[in-house]
């Protein structure tokens, strides 16, 4: 293969991308994020540059702006088609216009679109975005700037128009042509107790004596092949918190506070934005309790397809996925109690299962397990994972022995909401548990398959915290979930509370739980408290927790709580052009719209119309080079064949110049 050094693609034309900067600002647990892309134009003909890049799924995307010539160019967001003909009418008349966009099948894929970017033009490009923070097993809390974005499987023929399936330029790790600079600042109420990364960093500066505020950043020239991962340890991560925020003020007469008025009048009619949001925050106290004797139907599915094989990081001596997947599956399979029942099925283009139905667990049938899990190989192909949990759900319930699913995957499928769709239709019948293998992993597959079943979701990227995250996932699996779950709140006269979040299938011992809510009517302008209190039952047991927040609430000109609310909404509607019918798809737009978060059905637009150069014939297309762990795929076949659950299937094949 012949590899090429410095900001050229694989067929030698210069790579318009440049750098990319990120600013990272973590309160407690959440993450408010900027990213900037910088480009040049070192040809001598207009370009139109694409990027396609991974975000984490639960990332709520708000702004997109261009810096030109001193000149900043706000975005719009709008209706997806409508934005995408603008774009093209913006480019036909010779203006310079900026297009961002989620997959529509994926919603951890994003693209960039950077049109008539003129000779010797540059341009910074900055989005931003807010998201939770993941809560680890050991407390820590987790961000991650993604950077692998591996080729997906097609699950479908409709899934062939994602974005990830633009012929992208494929370089070597080593050989990427931009870097990536990247400072964060952590504030708490808490003690910042210590920061880690899989990458090098600065020494941690602490701002404030109580070591309540702290910077750190990534060391110069880093070159963004790998998923970068902080880890933020505080000293009390688990208190339950309540944050209130004052939603934008609508100037229309009569619904504005004056001075006369003590009251304020909040209509939710009149937009998402312009309630007031809570955000609570609950680590319920929950004890631990002896695992059930009867323990249930554990099933595991394991990823044997070809791109398993390859290592789960860039780390040098880095172990391959099958093997971190074949590690966790041991560590699991040992721990299994005594009489419950289970089976393995490993699935590619095609799938294999070790035991024609579920079998009881004993001491001869466990060793068995095991010596066939050591010979387990990525062989299989494909990831046509929805051909085995068909036929996983379709296979009879055990009485007494409820099914619990484990699934194992580098989560390089590019349709992942028909996955997602399957798996919510037969959640009342299971729980899944989800396991991330390597950098690159589906954040939205991964969540999602775990969050519509009421299970838990873990990505392994190296051997350390791997046997926790198994062992702990395991622990959930024989525990007895929290169910009943109801809040009550307590509100001055005047104010009611309105429901964001979804209802919560499960809690575990250990896990956070967010919940958004909106709060109408009228908002006292005295000082005043509110109390939210969670109740739920846990084997018969009665339990709660009691928050005290205060009101009126306060302002916050990001509105980070509204737009992570949004996006919370927005999971749990938006399943697609495909899996969503016209009403839902206007929905989720109409949200989308009025809390300026970013979905699959809306894209960020904006047009420089000061720039009026019309183009001579088409636009030179550059697509950006992406870090990938699969440099070549021939393990992808080139025939079409059918899964139970879906249209014909079909591949993919990136390629690069041999």
């Amino acid at each position: 293969m012949e590899h090429h050094c410095g900001l050229i693609t694989d067929s030698k034309e210069p790579v318009p991308l440049k750098s990319i900067s990120v600013n990272l600002s973590i309160n407690d647990f959440v993450a408010a994020v900027a990213a900037t892309l910088n480009y040049e134009n070192e040809e001598n003909i207009p370009l139109e540059a694409v990027f396609v890049f991974p975000m984490d799924e639960d990332s709520a995307v708000y702004s997109f702006e261009a810096l030109v010539d001193g000149k900043k160019i706000v975005a719009e967001l709008q209706d997806k088609m409508k934005a995408h003909r603008k774009y093209e009418d913006a480019l036909s008349q010779g203006h310079q216009a900026y297009l961002l966009e989620e997959d529509d099948y994926s919603r951890d894929v994003f693209s960039c679109n950077v049109g008539n970017l003129q000779p010797g033009a540059k341009v910074a490009i900055t989005l931003r975005y807010v998201q939770e923070l993941l809560l680890e097993r050991d407390g820590a809390l987790r961000y991650v700037l993604p950077a692998i974005l591996n080729p997906r499987y097609q699950l479908t023929e409709q899934s062939g128009k994602s974005c990830l399936n633009i012929q992208s330029p494929i370089v070597p790790l080593k050989d990427l042509p931009y870097t990536l600079s990247m400072i964060a600042t952590i504030t708490s109420q808490h003690r910042i107790e210590r920061v880690q990364s899989n990458c090098s960093l600065s020494t941690v500066q602490y701002l404030t004596d109580d070591k309540t505020s702290a910077q750190v950043s990534l060391t110069e020239g880093h070159k963004f092949d790998r998923d970068v991962e902080l880890l933020i340890y505080y000293s009390e991560v688990h208190s339950p918190s309540v944050a209130v925020e004052m939603g934008m003020l609508n100037k229309k007469p009569g619904i504005i506070n004056t001075a006369r008025r003590v009251l304020r009048l909040i209509n939710v009619q009149h937009g998402f934005m312009e309630a007031p949001c809570a955000m609570v925050s609950f680590y319920p106290d929950i004890p631990e309790v002896e695992a059930s004797k009867v323990c249930g139907e554990f099933v595991f599915l394991v990823d044997r397809s070809g791109s398993m094989k390859y290592p789960m990081s860039t780390k040098k001596n880095s172990q391959l996925r099958i093997e971190a997947a074949k590690e966790t599956l041991l560590l699991l399979l040992k721990s299994l109690p005594m009489g419950c029942y289970f089976n393995i099925y490993g699935f590619g283009s095609s799938y294999e299962k070790f035991f024609p139905e579920s079998v009881k667990y004993t001491q001869e049938t466990m060793e068995d397990a095991v010596e066939r899990v050591k010979d387990l190989q990525a062989d299989l192909g494909g990831t046509e994972i929805l051909t085995p949990l068909c036929n996983i759900y379709k296979a009879p319930s055990i009485p007494g022995h409820p099914l619990q699913l484990f699934v194992f995957t580098d989560g390089e499928v590019s349709d992942t909401f028909s996955v997602i769709r399957q798996v919510q239709l037969n959640s009342k019948k299971h729980r899944c548990f989800s396991f991330g293998i390597g950098q690159g992993a589906s954040t939205s597959l991964i969540k999602n398959i775990a969050q519509v079943s009421g299970g838990t979701a873990e990505f392994i990227t190296g051997k350390d915290r791997m046997q926790t995250k198994a062992l702990g996932s395991l622990k959930f699996a024989l525990q007895c979930a929290v169910d009943n779950i109801s809040l009550s709140w307590d509100l001055p006269p005047g104010l009611s509370i309105k429901m964001v979040s979804p209802e919560h299938p499960a809690i575990f011992r250990g896990q956070r739980l967010i919940i958004y809510a909106q709060l109408t009517g009228l908002m006292p302008q005295v000082e005043s408290t509110g109390t939210v209190c969670i109740k739920h039952t846990l084997q018969g047991k009665s339990l709660e927790n009691r928050v005290t927040f205060s009101l009126p609430p306060k302002a916050n000109a990001n509105f980070t709580i509204h737009r992570l609310a949004a996006k919370s909404l927005i999971q749990t509607k938006d399943m697609g052009f495909d899996e969503n019918s016209k009403e839902e798809r206007e929905d989720v737009m109409n949200i989308s719209l009025q809390s300026g978060v970013l979905s699959s059905f809306t894209a960020f637009i904006a047009i420089n119309k000061e720039l009026n150069k019309p183009v001579q014939g088409p636009l030179a297309h550059r697509v950006i080079p992406r870090p990938v762990m699969d440099v070549t795929m021939p393990w992808i076949p080139q025939s079409k064949h059918k899964g139970c659950c879906s249209s014909h299937c079909s591949f993919v094949v990136f390629s690069c110049l041999q």
